[in-house]
Order: structure tokens, then sequence, then C-alpha cells
């Protein structure tokens, strides 16, 4: 495997519920990462040598902002690169971004990914991401702006915003986008989904850790449990052609895992993700023997209150 990143659920919880998340973020979500686990796992991490960039992400991980601050200082020590990914609700004010940033001027090769939208406010820049990417430049903390595409909002989304770029991607619909985002959508039929369009599942450069332990290949698809098996092991022993799900969706796409388990399902789909998000979602009611691969109920809505 490839893997050059890992990327850390610190919580499924956020202090927002945005219609577009793929892990159901929530303030109602389940799944907080302890200290002594973060730790734990980054040695782990260690031992696989082409692993340099460790990303700390959510939910939002400024919820837990000590564990996360200790988490990056203790990553930097063991010479990977830090990224932090952010919605910035923080940011109420520049003075104030300025004290939640201040520990990360202190951190080397530390860089903060910044979300903003229409799916997070009312314009593509928030107020909140403004302030703090004001902050950030004056502590000298390299910053982007990640955005997501709108199928509602017909505005053109900003290149940069005062110096900062803006990198935009493509909604995928999964997680609660296949629940809120689909209906006005122009949909295709589900025989056109024969490939995984966004990642390499037979050689990822990134995999997800999240706070039960699960290590993804894509949100929801899993090869282990870093709690119960060494992550260097998980890593070493992945065989794609070998994982129930993974095989299938390698050889020809949702279309291909519809057909290995002949699960009913619908004629249109927005995209690929929405195909194989559903086609997953209903997999793990019909075949309860694959639901280890398909985890946790976190990443499928189930649980919320």
């Amino acid at each position: 495997m490839n893997l050059t990143g890992v990327h850390f659920l610190l919580t499924y919880r956020c202090d927002t519920e945005c219609d577009h998340c793929f892990v159901w973020g929530s303030p109602f979500q389940k799944g907080v990462i302890k200290l002594k686990e973060i730790l734990f796992l980054l040695n782990e991490i260690r031992k696989v040598e082409a692993v340099k960039e460790i990303s700390l992400e959510g939910g939002e991980p400024f919820l837990y902002y000590p564990i996360m601050v200790k988490a990056a200082r203790e990553a930097v020590k063991l010479g990977f690169s830090v990224e932090i990914v952010t919605n910035g609700y923080w940011a109420c004010s520049v003075e104030d971004a300025l004290e939640w940033l201040k520990p990360f001027a202190e951190i080397e090769n530390i860089s903060l990914s910044l979300s903003s939208d229409y799916f997070h406010g009312e314009k593509w820049i928030t107020e909140e991401a403004e302030n703090a990417v004001k902050a950030a430049k004056k502590l000298g903390i390299p910053i982007i702006i990640l955005a997501v595409s709108n199928p509602n909002i017909s505005e053109k989304c900003p290149n940069e915003v005062l110096g900062v770029p803006v990198d935009i991607s493509e909604l995928r619909f999964r997680g609660r986008a296949a629940e809120k985002l689909v209906k006005n959508v122009e949909k295709r039929n589900w025989t056109e989904f024969k490939e995984c369009p966004y990642e390499d599942l037979a050689d990822p450069v990134r995999v997800h850790i999240d706070p039960l332990g699960y290590v993804h290949v894509c949100q929801g698809i899993c090869i282990g449990d870093a709690f119960q098996k060494s992550f260097s092991k998980i890593i070493k022993e992945y065989k794609p052609y070998s994982h129930p799900i993974v095989e299938a969706l390698l050889k020809n796409g949702p279309f291909g895992l519809a057909q290995k388990y002949g699960v009913p399902h619908k004629e249109f789909y927005a995209d690929a993700c929405h195909f194989c998000y559903e086609i997953r979602c209903t997999l793990r009611k019909l075949l309860p023997e694959v639901s280890e691969f398909l985890a946790p109920d976190q990443v499928y809505g189930e649980g919320l209150s």
C-alpha cells in the first residue's frame, strides 16, 4: 500500500449538522478518541515508514481543543507534518481567533484547513472563516480554505480570500447528503456506475482512523480495528481483492457491489457515492456477516437521537 497520510477522526461530534456531511457530524453523535489512544496510535503509525502526514479532523476537532493541541504537538515530535481541519466556529473575532491559534504558531510543520461554503453559512466565505484567515496569517500559520460545491447555489466560489487559496471540491452524495440533497439533483442509471471515481481502493495514499479504532479506506468501508490489531499489520496485510466490499468495487464499482450480493436498489442515482452508500446501507441490514467491514453505525446515520 502506497500510504503516506493518516487522518484521525478525533470525534464524530460537531457543533453543526451540515446537510453534506459524510460522517453525519452532529452535536448528538457518539465517539470521541482519548488522548492515550491517540498517542498509542501515533507510535503504531510510525512503524509504517511511508506515512509522513497526520490530519486531525472530525466532526469538529476544536470541540476537544486541549486533546487536539496535545495530539498535534506529539505528532510533530514524532516527525509527522500535521494538518488540522475545522469549520472555524471558534473564530468569533480576529482577536479570539488569535487566542485559539497561538499554540499552533509554536509548532513546526503544522497547517490549517478551514471549511467554508454555503453548507457552513450564508455565503461562500463565512465571517468566522475570514477571522481565522486573518489570525492565521498574523501568526504565520499556513492555511487554506476548503469549499464544497452546492447544487442549489449558482454564485461562483472565489479562488482565494485575503490571499489564501480556496480549494473547491465536488459534492459527493454519501452520508447525510444521500438523504438531504438528492431530491432535485439530476440522476443517472445505476448501470453507469462501474467504477469508484474518487478513491484508489487498491492502493490508498491515505486512510482514516476513527474514535472506535476502525481503519477506513473510504468512510464506512473498514479494513481493520487498530485497537485490536497493530495498525502496521493491518496496512501490511491489506489485500483489496480479498476484501468482501473493496473487491467488488474494484472490479465493477457500485454496480459490481450490487450485482455481487443481489441487493435490491433504485434505478437512478445522483453519483457513484450515492449508489455505493445506499447499497452499503442495505447490505448492513441484509447481511450481518459483512457488518464488520461496513462500520461503524455513526457513518451510516444510526444511533442519532
